[in-house]
């Protein structure tokens, strides 16, 4: 059965079809944000004040440099696995999988952005305010990343049946 104007009802197959084109056109909010710290990180280490970081500096680093290159292989994935299977009809396993890989991403992402900025606190003004501002980010990252759409899940109605495919209804 096909959407007409006014109903808001879709088959299972333009379901699946609708859901993962939104999550590619999301992870297009991402990727830019996750880009440019990579590219960020990956330039700290030619800078002359390298030298004077501590071993403790050099673990935050690695730890948000390898964080970023995760968000980014993650984030990515979701695009690249669509680009090789397509035409394979198997878009609802991909969608399935462009999902985790999606939310691994921005666990990796958050990971990336709390040790950055608790690096760069650290260098700039104390190791105590940057495990303060970085701990401060990383509630606000827990809560409005997680939390609250959880949350909102479990207080929502839920998802309506899925349609078999066959007779169009719900």
């Amino acid at each position: 059965m096909s959407t007409s104007v006014g109903d808001d009802r879709e088959t299972r197959q333009e379901r699946i079809n609708r859901e993962l084109m939104e999550l590619l056109n999301e992870l297009r909010v991402a990727l830019p944000g996750v880009q440019f710290l990579f590219a960020f990180l990956l330039i700290v280490p030619f800078q002359q004040t390298v030298a004077t970081i501590t071993p403790f500096q050099r673990g935050v680093y690695f730890l948000a440099l390898a964080s970023a290159a995760v968000a980014t292989a993650l984030l990515i994935a979701p695009a690249a696995q669509h680009r090789v299977l397509f035409r394979q009809h198997d878009k609802e396993a991909l969608l399935r999988r462009s999902n985790l890989s999606a939310l691994a991403g921005l666990v990796a992402l958050g990971l990336a952005i709390c040790s950055a900025l608790l690096l760069v606190v650290d260098v700039l003004f104390s190791l105590t305010l940057a495990w303060v501002t970085a701990g401060a980010l990383a509630v606000l990252l827990l809560s409005w990343w997680v939390a609250v759409p959880f949350w909102q899940r479990a207080h929502d109605e839920q998802d309506v049946p899925e349609d078999d495919g066959r007779t169009g209804r719900r």
